[in-house]
């Protein structure tokens, strides 16, 4: 694994005016996707001086892949601090892709109530998508080779950075 060479932080102040900007003043609730959208979400309440705490929510048991992958033991599981029913809710994550998360994602939340409205922000949508997803804010778009993935990583300190990794095809 290496660095990409993208400026995580830079990102990160993007994706802040951007949530900001979907925002527009309304009571908002921040979701984030284990594990990079919760820390995105955390730390966008913090900085944005948002009251509450923020949802996070799993994708685990709604994915279609579910019978492959099982369920980690280190993944956090939903937890919305909030009524779901009549929520205007902001899903954040860091890397948009095929859709397939999201899909999950939604569906999970859906488990909980039915929402006034639903919107996404991400770091960063690397296209490639599966299904007819798209984000309402990214604060950069990517397209990367099918045999590269990337993921956010938090430092100690609390700083974003980025992880790649190369596959070998078969």
């Amino acid at each position: 694994m290496s660095q990409l060479q993208l400026d995580a932080e830079a990102l990160y102040a993007e994706l802040q005016r951007g949530v900001q900007a979907l925002m527009g003043g309304a009571p908002v609730h921040l979701v984030g996707v284990t594990s990079g959208g919760a820390w995105l979400a955390e730390r966008l309440q913090r900085d944005l001086g948002l009251a509450g705490e923020i949802g996070v929510i799993s994708s685990a048991m709604h994915r279609d892949d579910f019978a492959q992958r099982g369920l980690s033991a280190t993944t956090e599981q939903t937890r919305l601090p909030f009524e779901v029913n009549g929520a205007q809710v902001l899903i954040i994550d860091d890397v948009l892709y095929t859709g397939r998360t999201l899909r999950a994602v939604i569906n999970e939340l859906f488990d909980y109530g039915r929402p006034a409205r639903v919107q996404l922000a991400v770091l960063v949508d690397r296209g490639g998508r599966e299904l007819p997803v798209s984000a309402d804010f990214a604060a950069t778009r990517l397209p990367l080779p099918r045999n590269q993935s990337f993921e956010l990583a938090r430092l100690d300190d609390g700083t974003f950075t980025f992880v790649v990794e190369h596959r070998l095809e078969a």
